[in-house]
């Protein structure tokens, strides 16, 4: 039931000719792809290989390896489907209007992609991590932790995949939040809890909205840059359609080219973290040693470390001078589940901030902590940054302006500790989206082109959309929020389409909305039936 890119649109028209997309893949292409892939999971081992042989630690046994293999490659399948799911709108604008030839278009866009990837912050990757239930992240080396990143990547893979062959235009963001919200409520059914306890709902609020209105934003924005072009710029040659597969005007297809550009890399530096978190999740569970801690950290901030967490830990005990609880971390863990907090967690944060500081200045720096306590450092940590982030989010204490200036300094800390992506990680995302975006684009490309309006893209709407496209995803990414590609710069072609006068096809209204009502809770029932069998499996 897939679209063929080269049939009838809706309208009855001509579709695309297939001299608009030049030959089929040669042979030489296809040894090109297989070696990018192949040289990509060489690459991978070795640096697994590398940054465990650094640690000097012994290999007792291969099943930590096997799982970690298996794992790695469900998040790299992932990133994947992402890259011909979403990644191939950003080059759909410039192969439509022929501004590029479709192979150079496709590694032109890649390489941005790995740009944006590469330059990431990584806040949208530690923002989704957060919407996944305390105790799994604390564990993500049990079976419990597999059964979760097991359940969430594939039903997400699975959607992606079904929805692209049944030609709905759902988001990988959407899928992949709706995945997580599943695993979450089935985690806290399974243990005798509300369903609504499994899911931190301030996170997946401040997301939803993030993947809400970005596509209104898009919409509305698009709308109102095309009459603004059409009022101050009067060239009649940016408001035609591509005729044949002669190239437009030089500066119309200069500007189709960098917005397509900037589109790349703000997919990159957006959609990739989503894949880089989860691996992140899964390198910390398996090899703990390696990618728990930091260990790039230089050693004389471990001093500093330590004289922060001190005068942090002096400060809290001023504001609650309590006894603290029996069991600092439960009380932490148990806040961070019911978001209720008793009179006992400040006390219990102030004795888990001076156990971080001090545990940090006895090893001296956090490239020498042993393997055998890197798990329990991390989640000392993790705990830590999680309550004072809940903490400040829900209000719970108003500190004087000192002490919250000192808790914030001592949460960026143990941050810089924990959330961070090696540089090899990125690499391997930004080569999983590319190759995805190599087997994905011809069908976008009709997609964004012809089976949005009821009438061809023109160079001024494709310009239009992706500006729009361009300066939403980027802004999301500053703010560490994820969006989708795929419905920022559809609703961006549909804004040009209305503002133009031009109308919207009824098929492609229905198929938006059937995939903003379904994939929520598709994602959410299917990971969570799948996290329910993964976990009587392992």
């Amino acid at each position: 039931m897939a679209i063929n890119a080269l049939s009838p649109d809706a309208t009855g028209r001509a579709g695309l000719s297939a001299t608009h997309f030049g030959r089929k893949p040669g042979r030489l292409t296809m040894v090109i792809f297989f070696a990018i892939l192949i040289a990509g999971l060489l690459f991978t081992g070795y640096s697994l290989k590398q940054d465990v042989d650094d640690m000097g630690t012994v290999v007792t046994t291969w099943t930590p390896f096997v799982l970690l293999g298996v794992a790695l490659l469900i998040a790299l399948g992932f990133e994947f489907v992402n890259g011909f799911h979403d990644t191939a709108n950003a080059v759909a604008t410039v192969i439509y209007t022929h501004s590029l030839p479709p192979g150079f278009a496709v590694v032109w866009s890649g390489f941005f992609n790995f740009l944006g990837v590469m330059l990431s912050s990584g806040a949208v990757a530690f923002g989704i991590i957060a919407l996944l239930p305390v105790e799994l992240i604390l564990q993500t080396g049990s079976s419990a932790g597999f059964a979760m990143i097991f359940a969430l990547l594939i039903a997400a893979i699975i959607w992606n995949l079904g929805t692209w062959w049944l030609g709905l235009p759902a988001s990988s963001s959407h899928t992949l939040i709706g995945s997580i919200i599943g695993v979450g409520i089935a985690n806290a059914l399974m243990h005798g809890r509300d369903g609504t306890s499994g899911v931190d709902w301030s996170q997946a609020t401040k997301i939803g909205y993030s993947l809400l209105l970005s596509p209104l934003v898009g919409f509305g924005c698009a709308a109102l840059l095309l009459l603004a072009m059409r009022m101050f710029i009067k060239n009649r040659a940016l408001y035609k359609a591509p005729e044949g597969n002669a190239p437009p005007p030089l500066w119309i297809r200069a500007m189709l080219i960098v917005t397509c550009t900037g589109v790349s890399f703000a997919h990159g530096s957006n959609d990739g973290q989503k894949g880089m978190g989860l691996i992140m999740l899964i390198l910390v569970g398996t090899l703990p040693m390696a990618y728990a801690l930091n260990r790039t950290m230089p050693a004389d901030q471990a001093t500093q470390f330590g004289a922060v967490a001190e005068v942090t830990q002096q400060a809290l005990m001023r504001s609650a001078p309590l006894p603290a609880p029996a069991d600092s971390r439960q009380t932490l863990s148990d806040y961070l589940v019911s978001k209720q907090a008793g009179p006992d967690l400040i006390p219990a944060l102030a004795v888990m901030t001076g156990k971080i500081g001090n545990q940090v200045a006895s090893y001296g720096s956090l490239s020498k902590v042993p393997a055998e306590a890197v798990t329990n450092v991390r989640n000392d940590m993790y705990l830590t940054s999680e309550t004072i982030r809940v903490m400040d989010k829900n209000k719970v204490s108003n500190f004087d302006a000192d002490t919250q200036t000192k808790l914030d300094a001592f949460k960026g800390q143990i941050d810089s500790a924990t959330r961070f992506i090696p540089t090899w990680v990125k690499i391997v995302v930004a080569i999983a989206l590319g190759l995805g975006t190599m087997v994905g684009w011809k069908r976008i490309v009709v997609t964004v082109g012809e089976r949005i309006g009821k009438t061809h893209m023109t160079y001024a709407q494709g310009a239009s959309a992706e500006v729009v496209a361009m300066f939403t995803i980027g802004a999301a990414d500053m703010y560490g929020l994820p969006v989708s590609t795929t419905h920022v710069l559809s609703s961006g072609v549909a804004g040009s389409m209305v503002a133009n006068g031009s109308g919207l096809q009824m098929r492609t209204l229905r198929n938006l909305a059937t995939a903003w009502v379904l994939t929520l809770p598709a994602a959410i029932l299917l990971s969570g039936s799948l996290y329910w069998v993964f976990s009587k499996l392992f």
